[in-house]
């Protein structure tokens, strides 16, 4: 009797374990990837674009990081896993950069930082004309899911009072409009420091690069964050 109980306890406890061994592969089977996919996008690193004119392509410094370089460079350093792509080019209105945005900002990009409008403003371009650009803008990039930071600029005083107030309403009304992260003045720390700028008295120097990098860190830092929870939806 007792064999008779021992041999049927044992034949149970194999056929349950065969059908482990055949269960238990195929669930892993079809589970594993998945998370293990999710877990490698969680953990790739965060691609951002920096679509901007000289003053993101970095004119006149011939032996320092532009700012989207240096801003890679410091992000690395207090552990960020990212690459900053700059896309500036010299000259660039808003109008010529969302002319260029699908190149620019190509497919697997996780995040945009929008330096554009001191040449509308230096130029005189019509605020509507500016406005609508980042419109269109910051619309492509939320149909395409991608994050945002958008900065801001002012426009020079030679131009005339109402045509700077038009001008320094733009960035805070699109803010407004979209729920991305905004940082008020790319020049922040930067603007009325002549030892930040190059001889020209436009474009900032290292040191000047380095203020704009510090200040604007902890918006950068946001827009990362934003990345990652985007991510793990």
């Amino acid at each position: 009797m007792f064999n008779r109980q021992l041999h049927s306890r044992l034949s149970l406890t194999v056929t349950l374990a065969l059908r482990l061994a055949v269960v238990v592969p195929i669930a892993l089977f079809f589970t594993c990837p998945s998370s293990h996919s999710a877990r490698a996008a969680e953990d790739r690193p965060v691609t951002i674009v920096v679509l901007g004119d000289s003053l993101a392509s970095g004119f006149g410094l011939l032996w320092s990081p532009a700012f989207p370089e240096r801003l890679e460079q410091v992000l690395k350093q207090k552990g960020f896993a990212v690459t900053v792509v700059n896309a500036g080019v010299g000259g660039d209105t808003v109008s010529d950069g969302l002319h260029r945005l699908d190149e620019s900002v190509p497919e697997g990009t996780d995040a945009l930082i929008i330096e554009l409008g001191p040449n509308d403003a230096e130029r005189g371009i019509d605020p509507n004309v500016t406005r609508a650009g980042l419109a269109a803008i910051l619309q492509r990039m939320k149909d395409r899911h991608i994050q945002v930071m958008l900065t801001g600029m002012l426009a020079f005083a030679d131009r005339g009072e109402n045509y700077a107030r038009a001008f320094a309403a733009i960035y805070p009304s699109l803010a407004s409009s979209y729920s991305f992260v905004w940082y008020p003045f790319i020049l922040d720390g930067v603007a009325g420091n002549p030892a930040l700028y190059q001889v020209d008295g436009e474009h900032p120097n290292a040191k000047g690069v380095e203020v704009i990098v510090q200040h604007m860190l902890p918006r950068v830092e946001e827009l990362i964050a934003r990345v990652g929870a985007a991510r793990r939806r």
